[in-house]
């Protein structure tokens, strides 16, 4: 008797097993089939508009800027991607008056583009991707498109969320709620993440996790003319299951070399800082910043659309799209 109850129980163990597994590879597949459809088309076509000479460099509170703002807003309303609720109509004024501080030129009245998509089990614990979709604007009669600085980021965070709403409407919306937070001002100051952490749409405890893409189209001094590799920051120990979601991100589909080179708050050049998730970061809001680092064009006229590595930054946009997945769908 106690022979066949253990020959039964093995039985019923095995089916288990391979339903799981059959169940964790759907799971996957369904991850992998979304992020593939990103494509080097779409990068570049949203890339050359938000870098192109009509958004003047998008300099925060100019109208370069109100523009990048509203090609941004319909994007969202194009895919029927709500607006954070909060928001009027997609923006949350960032006043000029909480962009004050030392070193920081006068700037006008700005906003911070904000859409969201509603978590299916947890929609009271949010995920934030943050990109500026800001720059420096024109000088001595030069635009500065920041191609890589940051129309690469907010174009990335446009294709996430259009994927993410995607799988929501095929079923597979995401477990915890995701916030697609276009930040203004980062250049002078992280003015608009500052601006929304402190003035916050939904509880600061209920952020789970930033996800933070700023700078990842072109290939950096170090690795010259080797695309294949990104720089991850994040929040050390607090953060520990975000460095571990991007590496099994990586580990099945992208396979970049993951440097940790910046992953320090004593990095002379100060990576941690100088970036948006920082002011999540400040909150004890574990982040995870993606970057590819600076080159020789980096805050010139000549960081435009023509140097972008495209095939590169499908790449990288496709592993933050995996390792946002696995974190806004884990337990």
């Amino acid at each position: 008797m106690k022979k066949k109850l253990f020959i039964i129980y093995l039985s019923v163990y095995a089916s288990i097993n391979v339903f799981g597994q059959k169940q964790q590879n759907s799971t996957i597949n369904i991850s992998h089939t979304y992020a593939d459809e990103i494509t080097v088309n779409d990068l570049r076509k949203h890339l050359e508009i938000l870098a192109s000479d009509e958004f003047e460099g998008r300099k925060t509170g100019e109208p370069g800027q109100k523009k990048a703002a509203e090609y941004i807003r319909n994007f969202y309303k194009q895919h029927q991607i709500p607006a954070l609720p909060g928001t009027e109509d997609y923006y949350q004024l960032v006043p000029s008056e909480a962009m004050k501080r030392m070193f920081s030129p006068k700037l006008n009245d700005s906003e911070n583009v904000i859409a969201y998509i509603k978590g299916e089990e947890l929609p009271n614990e949010y995920i934030v991707i943050s990109a500026h979709y800001d720059h420096i604007g024109m000088a001595n009669g030069e635009i500065f498109n920041g191609a890589d600085d940051d129309a690469s980021g907010t174009t990335a965070t446009l294709l996430l969320a259009k994927l993410f709403q995607q799988a929501k409407q095929n079923g597979h919306g995401p477990k915890r709620s995701i916030i697609f937070l276009h930040c203004t001002g980062e250049e002078y100051g992280l003015h608009g993440s500052r601006y929304f952490a402190n003035n916050p749409l939904v509880p600061l405890n209920q952020i789970k996790a930033n996800i933070n893409i700023d700078m990842i189209g072109r290939i950096d001094n170090i690795y010259k003319t080797d695309g294949n590799y990104i720089y991850l920051v994040g929040s050390l120990d607090e953060g520990k299951h975000l460095y571990a979601n991007a590496e099994k991100a990586n580990n099945e589909l992208t396979q970049l070399k993951i440097d940790y080179t910046y992953d320090s708050r004593t990095h002379p050049d100060m990576i941690f800082y100088r970036s948006d998730h920082y002011n999540f970061a400040r909150h004890n809001i574990p982040v995870l910043f993606f970057y590819s680092g600076e080159h020789d064009d980096y805050h010139k006229s000549t960081d435009t659309v023509d140097k972008i590595e495209f095939e590169w930054m499908k790449k990288r946009t496709q592993l933050i799209f995996l390792t946002t997945w696995f974190t806004a769908n884990e337990f």
